[in-house]
């Protein structure tokens, strides 16, 4: 064995191996530096010549490229034409230092020395040694080649002398085609004198197919002589291996043994219990299986049993548990192969029969009689109905609710109409056959009934439906809730889920008890008590199982060990408790717009409130019925309908302007009216006023009073005592006296009517203030054409406008004035901050009416003025004194005093007499100068300061003038 070791043509020694281990170390301790090429490529054996060109990837991939190629910015600019460079871009635009400039050397690129390559070279030089030590050792590859290649390029050439056909893979002589290609019988025949010639020609091919099979064995010859050292080596070493097989063959089988012996004492007792506990597990598993299977075989009479009973949630859980135990725990069954599509329809049939079942609850609910107390009609079936239509994404179910609530709505005024009519005598029901005719042929207070009853069940008709929508939202924000504490509780479990990871622990302890990691997992996957009980027998084999009953009762969880759903207790507002599963997977986005919906649901229902009462009003208002009202009725209307409307924005939350507007619009139309009937009235009693004063009633005089003490209202019906009670001459207002005419007085009334109109419907607010702007400005205008333009001789018949007239007229503007700062403020509380701008108007009719009254003081003033310039253009200073002339002034003053002094105040008529006065003095003066009188102390100037003191005595006689300051003194020429 040895010799066949030495006559290896392989090295074999100890050296070698050493060397190879020591190489091994070294690479293993030194990591070479990998940022430097290598500096020999390949290594070189023998002659220089031998060194290959061929690719290498050591070398190649640090060959120059063009790739390599790269100019930097500063060698760019490194031209040395400087007389040039201003043409530059760089230097034109930066100057010449941007190209001198040095570079900075860079921080990141570390200075590279020789001490940088020492480790490498410490390292590189032993393995060169080594190196070079191996290739005297070794036969030089060149001698060995070249041979080598002499003897392959002579066999080659002998091996071409053979056919290819020889050298086929297919070559069978079988094949009749390769059989006459290498023994061509056709050249060999039997006739004639060619039996010589074919002798010849098959001695000839014999002797060629014996030199091809001589070739043939040359060439294995040598390639057997070639390879016979290893040959021979082969063939000793097949010894070895044979004594090597033995001995291991021994080994194996005593190794056996000893397996044999541990298996049985330590491990097949073991290996039984394991399997013993396996089948007993999948016992307990295939019983709890079976009960599973009949659990599952109840699903469809459970069912039915459920939707006899309306409970469609319980059904809907029990179905969908039921596919998802299908699915997962009973998949591949087949007896259950058609019960999924079973339970498919059936839950599509459920689907159908909640929308049926909603339908009717919500005809029933809106249907039922409104006198009924009850608010919601069986909350806990609507509740249950809800959840359900929910868990099948049937959100549209309140469009159902709503149609109804239209239905509901129109049956509501039909049935108010028709219970209304039947009590009425005087409609003949045989007679008019449409409702809305009959409904027109009732009076106001039959109508206004019939109204109010009907806006009282329309109110209750809101309340019932916001009970019933509250309740329905408050299911749709349970299930919200419930799907924001779910996502709570899921972050909470990923978060301790990533903080406990055992499964390594668990695998690496299960393994070293023994237990194989396939069974570990599978009994990780069995029920708490099975794996509890799989590990107390692991502890002790020799202890008495539990009994299967014992087992397998925690195990057999039918609902909630198949179904992962959970449910959580909730409470409706109406104290109704459900169950919310877990598998309502509806978005919070979905259950939010789906409250919204709902909410709008509740709107609409006002809307719809309010559209069927506009209906009902204008079917009344149709023949001018509304139009006709008078103003209490209308107010009743008005305030009948501002309830409602409040009652329905209290209960919903939300304005309706289709009532509103309807009203507006009726209520524009009344104010139309109502304003043109009192514009007729005043322009009527304007074209009968005489212009004297009229006495003012008791019922009058509390009106003002009533006004002085803030209360902006008709008075009352009248008392037996107001009655007896005189009419008085003036109108006290805050202590002053008026006088006026009764124009006035009504004037007054009717201002109070448009004020009290306002309060009780103040959405007419703006448009009463137009009117009763119209309405003062027609006053004074028509009064003003009727005294001042001398109207009143052809409207009324009177002979002369006299100042007691004018007086008179003036009084009266002077109380309307009064009245228009109190009117102004009634409105300006009554308006909206962005309506102020109309108060304007009263500031227009207070300077129209001052206006006027001025103009009629002027007038007053100009019939004394033309009466002086009558009288005194014929004065003469004579005797005797005092003259004809301021005799006659006097007594027309007196006149003027007496006319006007009751109808006027004291403070009016001295300031009218001084404007009289100076118009006098104006006159005298102007006179005095024509007649050349001078205050020289002579005879002319002595008769006229008589007569002038006769005036003055006159004048300051009258009464209310005694303290009047005339200075008469103005009537001389100032001396220059």
């Amino acid at each position: 064995m040895a010799s066949s070791h030495s006559s290896s043509p392989v090295p074999q020694s100890n050296s070698s191996d050493a060397f190879f281990k020591k190489e091994m170390d070294a690479t293993k301790r030194f990591r070479p530096v990998q940022s430097l090429p290598d500096v020999c490529p390949k290594e070189p054996t023998g002659d220089p010549s031998n060194l290959c060109d061929s690719p290498s990837l050591v070398v190649d991939q640090h060959r120059w490229t063009i790739y390599h190629s790269k100019v930097n910015l500063p060698a760019v600019l490194n031209d040395p034409r400087l007389a040039k460079r201003e043409s530059d871009f760089f230097t034109k635009t930066w100057g010449v230092d941007f190209v001198d400039t040095e570079v900075t050397p860079s921080f990141y690129l570390p200075q590279i020395t020789k001490e940088h390559f020492a480790l490498y070279q410490q390292e590189i030089t032993p393995r060169e040694k080594v190196h070079e030590r191996c290739k005297n050792i070794c036969t030089p590859k060149d001698t060995f080649d070249r041979t080598l290649l002499h003897t392959h390029d002579k066999s080659r050439t002998d091996l071409e002398q053979v056919p290819k056909i020889f050298m086929k893979p297919d070559f069978a002589l079988e094949d009749s085609l390769t059989f006459n290609a290498v023994l061509p019988w056709s050249h060999f025949s039997t006739a004639g004198g060619k039996g010589n010639r074919d002798a010849a020609s098959s001695k000839l091919l014999q002797e060629k197919l014996s030199h091809y099979l001589d070739i043939v064995e040359v060439n294995i010859a040598h390639q057997i002589s070639l390879r016979s050292e290893a040959f021979f080596h082969a063939m000793t070493s097949q010894h070895e291996l044979q004594d090597y097989l033995r001995k291991t063959s021994q080994a194996v089988k005593l190794l056996r043994e000893k397996i044999s012996k541990i298996d049985k004492v330590m491990c097949e007792g073991s290996l039984r219990v394991l399997r013993l506990s396996l089948t007993r597990n999948n016992c307990i598993k295939a019983y709890n299986k079976l009960k599973l299977m009949a659990t599952v075989h109840q699903t469809q009479p459970t069912v039915q049993l459920l939707l006899s009973t309306s409970e469609f949630v319980g059904a809907l859980d029990l179905i969908a548990t039921t596919q998802e135990v299908l699915q997962q725990e009973l998949q591949g069954i087949h007896s259950f192969r058609h019960l999924g599509s079973q339970l498919c329809e059936l839950e599509k049939l459920i689907d159908k029969m909640m929308i049926a079942e909603f339908s009717t609850y919500a005809r029933n609910d809106l249907n039922r009689p409104l006198e009924d107390d009850c608010q919601i009609l069986e909350e806990e079936r609507l509740v249950s109905l809800v959840f359900g239509l929910l868990k099948q994404r049937k959100l549209n179910f309140y469009e159902i609710y709503g149609d109804e609530m239209i239905i509901t709505a129109k049956n509501i005024i039909k049935q108010c109409v028709v219970n209304t009519v039947s009590q009425i005598e005087e409609i003949d029901t045989e007679v008019v056959v449409k409702l809305a005719d009959q409904m027109r042929m009732m009076n106001f207070p039959q109508w206004f009934d019939l109204l109010k009853n009907i806006f009282s069940k329309f109110t209750i008709f809101l309340k019932r439906i916001k009970a019933t929508l509250n309740t329905i939202r408050s299911v749709v924000f349970l299930v919200l809730d419930k799907n924001q504490k779910t996502r709570d509780l899921e972050d909470t479990l990923q978060k301790n889920a990533a903080k406990d990871s055992t499964v390594d622990t668990e695998v690496a302890y299960l393994t070293h008890e023994g237990m194989f990691i396939s069974d570990a997992f599978s009994e990780g996957d069995l029920p708490p008590v099975a794996a509890d009980t799989t590990s107390q027998r692991n502890t002790s084999p020799n202890s008495e199982p539990c009994s299967s009953d014992s087992v397998s009762e925690p195990e057999c969880t039918t609902d909630s060990s198949s179904s992962k759903e959970q449910t959580s207790s909730s409470v409706t507002p109406g104290g109704v408790e459900m169950m919310i599963s877990d598998d309502m997977k509806l978005t919070d986005l979905e259950l939010v717009r789906l409250a919204n919906n709902i909410q709008e649901l509740l709107y609409n229902a006002s809307d719809i409130c309010h559209d069927r009462s506009v209906k009902f009003l204008m079917a009344r208002a149709k023949d001018g019925f509304l139009e006709k009202l008078n103003s209490n009725e209308f107010v009743a209307l008005s305030r009948l309908m501002e309830g409602f409307i409040l009652d329905t924005e209290q209960i919903c939350g939300r304005k309706s302007m289709s009532l509103r507007g309807a009203l507006q619009s009726q209520a524009n139309r009344f104010v139309n009216r109502f304003h043109e009937e009192r514009k007729t009235k005043l322009s009527l009693l304007l074209d009968n006023e005489r212009w004297k004063q009229a006495e003012v009633p008791a019922e009058f005089q509390d009106l003002v009073d009533s006004v002085s003490d803030g209360r902006i209202s008709l008075p009352e019906k009248k008392t037996a005592a107001t009655e007896e009670r005189k009419p008085t001459e003036f109108l006290i207002v805050e202590g002053q006296k008026y006088a006026t005419v009764g124009t006035v007085l009504l004037l007054i009334r009717i201002i109070l009517e448009y004020c009290q109109c306002v309060d009780n419907i103040p959405s007419i607010t703006t448009d009463m203030l137009t009117r009763l702007s119209d309405l003062l400005k027609y006053f004074n205008s028509r009064s003003c054409q009727l005294v001042l333009g001398a109207g009143a001789l052809q409207v009324v018949g009177l002979k002369t406008i006299t100042t007691k007239n004018l007086a008179l007229s003036s009084r009266c503007l002077q109380l309307i004035v009064h009245y228009i700062p109190i009117i102004r403020a009634h409105f300006e509380a009554r308006l909206q901050p962005k309506q102020f701008s109309m108060l304007r108007h009263f500031d227009h009719i207070t300077k129209d009416y001052h206006d006027h009254i001025a103009e009629i003081s002027a007038k007053l003033v100009a019939i004394m003025d033309s009466l002086f310039d009558k009288l005194l253009s014929k004065y003469e200073v004579k005797a005797p004194v005092p003259s004809a002339c301021f005799r006659n002034i006097c007594k027309q003053m007196a006149k003027m005093h007496e006319a006007i002094y009751d109808l006027l105040p004291e403070e009016q008529t001295q300031m009218l007499f001084l404007r009289i006065n100076a118009s006098y003095k104006l006159h005298l003066k102007r006179q005095l100068a024509h007649l050349n009188v001078v205050n020289d102390g002579g005879p002319l100037n002595g008769l006229v300061t008589s007569d002038v003191a006769f005036y003055t005595g006159n004048l300051q006689a009258l009464k209310g003038l005694n303290n009047l300051d005339l200075n008469m003194a103005e009537i001389w020429e100032q001396k220059r």
